[in-house]
């Protein structure tokens, strides 16, 4: 089995299969938290700015595990229409509760960046990244949003992802960048030798160092 000692050394691998984007029109942009130390490398390796990508899930009400939409910075949204349909949940409900996440959209991102303005991405290469896709609906929400905000091309990269959810993106990024999709991948964590959870703080220190 494919193993990382960390989400740096995991970034410096995914560094080296970018390395043709070295100080193109790029922006790194991480999921925070996990794929921001996985990140910072890329980011420094090609010469390229370091921001986050805050997603936050709206969950049914009741069923908070199960999304019904996705909001992000900018006002960036993206519904899923089939699951607000069979929840049977109104455009008042939804409308609500996608205005607390994006509260706390606005929260993160004022902490995270400390005050910095987020990173222009229209017309850029947005280059995607996460310490490992699960199920890759993060990820597609991520990319939906780099979509609305004018990325002229998506690029998702990550060390670790299964095979079935790599096909699945092929139809939402333009380029996928994957270390390593074995076919009996069972969670990201067991691809780490360290996975210990990234905190607040080591984003906002990453993200200072990389400004």
């Amino acid at each position: 089995m494919w193993s990382f000692e960390d989400r740096t050394d995991a970034g410096w691998q995914l560094a080296r299969r970018l390395s043709h984007r070295a100080q193109e029109d790029a922006v790194v942009l991480a999921l925070p938290r996990g794929g921001v130390p996985v990140a910072a490398p890329v980011a420094r390796a090609l010469a390229v700015p370091l921001d986050v990508l805050i997603v936050r899930k709206v969950g049914v009400p009741g069923h908070e595990e199960v999304a019904m939409a996705a909001v992000g910075e900018d006002g960036a949204a993206v519904r899923n229409e089939a699951v607000v349909d069979t929840a049977g949940i109104d455009e008042r409900t939804l409308a609500a509760a996608e205005d607390r996440e994006r509260a706390e959209v606005e929260r993160r991102s004022r902490m995270l960046r400390a005050g910095r303005e987020a990173e222009p991405i229209e017309g850029r290469t947005a280059i995607i990244v996460d310490d490992g896709i699960a199920t890759g609906a993060s990820i597609r929400v991520a990319c939906e949003i780099a979509r609305a905000r004018g990325a002229a091309s998506i690029v998702v990269a990550v060390p670790v992802a299964p095979p079935e959810v790599i096909d699945e993106l092929r139809t939402t990024a333009d380029e996928i960048v994957v270390l390593t999709a074995p076919s009996s991948f069972m969670a990201v964590g067991m691809h780490y030798i360290d996975f210990r959870q990234t905190s607040d703080e080591e984003v906002v220190r990453l993200l200072a160092a990389a400004g």
